[in-house]
């Protein structure tokens, strides 16, 4: 089993060692392997908004980074830890600068075989917006987000009972992230995933001319069809399918009218 930890710590401290005390319950629970992937220390270019890897291909990016060889070792792991502590109430700079420079995969999700584990220190609040924030970009990107966990580590002396009690979430996420890697079934999706995936749909199968490069990829794989209700073959709630499939249906209608309008 391989785990890649993507640290956007700039050094080895809370977050760190928070990721270590994961590995440790996860090695003693059967043969794992863990690769640190420190992002202050890869070459990854600033996104400019150029809009060239989602109108063309991610390959047009006009930056020459490791961005790919970032991408293939997300493939090669079975599961993905993304860590960050709170900084200004949101994501590390090395985090923020790894999600905007990789936000093609929004447009063209393909993770959709590997599971998450996101994890955040904070030395008071922030945890939670942080947390929701990575679920969506790791949610968005195709992982199976199994788990999140947040850790208060203060600036200041903690009592043995509070630090037992950050401890112990630590070993209870990464139990169930263990176990979660184990199950190769992918669970049914969340309402949010169901709208996500039919407001995509519909904009890539609409918009063939503006976003040629989303709209082959989505065709490619067969997302176009009228009978796709998600990305991979997983039961989906019927009334979310419904709800859905309204969805589609309105925003399809706008979209035509405005391309209608923009000819006039």
């Amino acid at each position: 089993m391989k785990i890649l930890v993507v640290m956007g710590s700039p050094r080895k401290g809370n977050t760190y060692r928070a990721v270590r005390k994961i590995e440790e319950v996860m090695r003693s629970m059967g043969d794992v392997e863990f690769e640190y992937l420190m992002l202050k220390d890869v070459n990854l270019s600033h996104c400019c908004g150029c809009f060239s890897c989602f109108e063309k291909g991610e390959e047009y990016c006009p930056f020459k980074d490791d961005a790919y060889l970032i991408e293939q070792k997300m493939h090669d792991a079975d599961g993905v830890i993304f860590a960050t502590p709170v900084y200004g109430m949101g994501v590390s700079a090395q985090m923020k600068t790894f999600i905007d420079r990789l936000s093609y995969i929004f447009h063209r999700p393909r993770f959709f075989d590997k599971k998450a584990l996101l994890l955040s220190t904070a030395g008071a609040g922030g945890l939670k917006d942080v947390l929701d924030h990575m679920q969506v970009v790791a949610g968005m990107w195709g992982f199976e987000v199994v788990q999140k966990v947040g850790i208060i580590a203060p600036p200041i002396p903690q009592s043995k009972r509070k630090k037992l009690a950050e401890e112990q979430k630590l070993r209870k996420a990464a139990v169930i992230f263990y176990d979660s890697l184990l199950k190769k079934r992918r669970r049914s999706p969340s309402f949010r995933e169901v709208i996500v995936f039919r407001v995509q749909k519909t904009s890539y199968g609409e918009l063939a001319e503006t976003l040629p490069a989303d709209h082959a990829y989505w065709k490619e794989h067969g997302w176009l069809r009228t009978q796709a209700k998600y990305y991979v073959d997983v039961p989906v709630n019927p009334l979310y399918n419904a709800v859905g499939w309204t969805v589609e249906q309105i925003l399809r209608r706008k979209i035509r009218k405005d391309k209608a309008d923009a000819q006039k």
